[in-house]
């Protein structure tokens, strides 16, 4: 089946968005080729919380979506097979904000990575803002102390997204995304997202969508800037 593009959105303050259609989002319906594309909403990042998924149901709505539902996976109505089904049938699946770590620990507990995996490769198209975008590259960085810089180690994430990224991370100075590349091999590239932007990922051509994407990569010196993305 031929590669698919991949799309990873930052939302965050600061985003550039109006009360009209997401046009990042409406860019990812637009490729699908289906008119108000079936959305799977799977929001383990944040507890499947429902203010989150009514809010963001109404963004996906106005950018053209159809149905939006929600694939459980937290609480007590969450489990695997009460969300894959959800998926199965939806045209594109999307995966929300929230925390990184917790969102991996759900799928992780609940036994859908290797269902997601199969979803992908048979073709499913992804997308993800925020921490879902993040979730849908291939690792992330977490720190078994808050307090202890040494204490920072690297988790895998899904990888359908072959690429390192942090969004919206730009008042920090990409502070969690320069620590994720100092534990990786020269060589390795990262990409901050910028609030109100994205960027398409299909095998390893990134191009930068809606704004800037700035490009770090790690050298034998440390992780330095390069030249952005537009």
């Amino acid at each position: 089946m031929p590669e698919k593009p991949i799309t990873l959105i930052a939302g965050g303050p600061g985003a550039r968005r109006s009360r009209g259609p997401d046009p990042l989002i409406q860019r990812v319906f637009q490729s699908l080729g289906v008119e108000n594309p079936r959305v799977a909403y799977v929001g383990a990042a944040s507890g499947d919380n429902a203010a989150f998924l009514l809010l963001i149901s109404r963004i996906l709505k106005r950018a053209g979506a159809g149905p939006v539902a929600l694939a459980p996976l937290c609480g007590r109505r969450g489990s695997l097979e009460r969300a894959l089904p959800v998926m199965e049938e939806a045209d594109v699946v999307f995966v929300s904000g929230g925390d990184v770590e917790a969102g991996m620990q759900v799928l992780q507990q609940k036994r859908v990575l290797p269902h997601l995996s199969r979803l992908f490769e048979s073709g499913k198209p992804f997308f993800g803002v925020s921490a879902g975008s993040i979730m849908l590259a291939r690792q992330w960085v977490r720190w078994r102390d808050p307090d202890d810089d040494s204490t920072a180690e690297v988790f895998p994430c899904l990888g359908f997204a072959p690429v390192l990224c942090d969004t919206h991370g730009e008042e920090d100075g990409w502070a969690e995304l320069k620590a994720l590349l100092a534990l990786c091999p020269a060589g390795t590239t990262g990409y901050g997202i910028v609030s109100g932007s994205a960027i398409t990922v299909k095998g390893r051509t990134v191009k930068a969508l809606g704004g800037e994407v700035h490009v770090f990569r790690k050298g034998r010196g440390g992780v330095t800037q390069a030249e952005s993305l537009s």
